[in-house]
């Protein structure tokens, strides 16, 4: 079946709504301590202002018999600054969502290769896709499609300040 990639539209606020619960859900069963599934209005609210705004985050969906099935986020990340070591090349991280009936399907084989062509026309040259949770499906469908390891992201978790 045929599968249509394309900018988001307004009108497809409430789809992009559900993606990002349905994608919310599915994380908080990898991992609860990470992850939660964030307030309906709140998620809503972001995508029309995302939509209105001069592009710093595409938005591209994926549609299956004129339904929304996918999207894909790339969201552009400024240069580092003068005084940073880094060398400036433009960089975006990457957030593909499918819902789970429509997995294995090539939709999100579909909205990476138009997210990556996307990125490339305004100069990307690095997209990053960070997994923080042991997410192997994740993990086997970046890989596929070519990325890679690139060095190691540390954390440590604080106690919030005691009250005082």
């Amino acid at each position: 079946m045929p599968i249509l990639v394309r900018a988001a539209e307004r009108e497809d606020v409430p789809a992009l709504v559900r993606l990002r619960l349905a994608n919310a859900e599915r994380h908080v069963q990898l991992d609860p301590a990470i992850y939660r599934v964030p307030d309906v209005e709140a998620v809503r609210r972001h995508f029309e202002e995302v939509l209105a705004a001069e592009p710093k985050v595409l938005i591209l969906v994926a549609e299956v018999v004129g339904e929304v099935v996918g999207m894909v986020e790339v969201v552009l990340l400024t240069d580092p600054p003068d005084h940073q070591i880094l060398a400036p090349r433009r960089a975006a991280e990457i957030h593909t969502v499918v819902l789970d009936g429509h997995r294995g399907e090539g939709v999100g084989a579909a909205l990476l290769m138009a997210a990556e062509k996307a990125a490339a026309e305004r100069g990307v040259l690095i997209i990053y896709a960070g997994i923080f949770a042991p997410n192997k499906e994740a993990v086997r469908f970046y890989s596929s499609a070519g990325f890679g390891p690139r060095g190691t992201l540390l954390s440590k978790e604080q106690d919030p300040p005691s009250a005082g």
